[in-house]
């Protein structure tokens, strides 16, 4: 029986990076729209992504199984 190699869910891979020490790095919410009202400072800080928190990591690193 031929075996398989689980493919990649290309939009999980246009959102997320695996990082050289595996963690995965996705990017800041709340920079889409509505911006007019948040601070300079805030947008600033958005601008930095953040990591998948523990309880997401296992889920994602199925969709990126490489």
């Amino acid at each position: 029986m031929a075996k398989f190699k689980t493919k990649t869910k290309k939009a999980a891979a246009k959102r997320f990076k695996v990082t050289a020490r595996g963690k995965i790095k996705r990017p800041s919410t709340g920079r889409g729209h509505l911006l007019g009202h948040k601070s300079r400072k805030r947008k600033r800080r958005l601008r930095h992504g953040a990591y998948v928190s523990g309880a997401d990591h296992a889920r994602i690193a199925l969709l990126l199984p490489k």
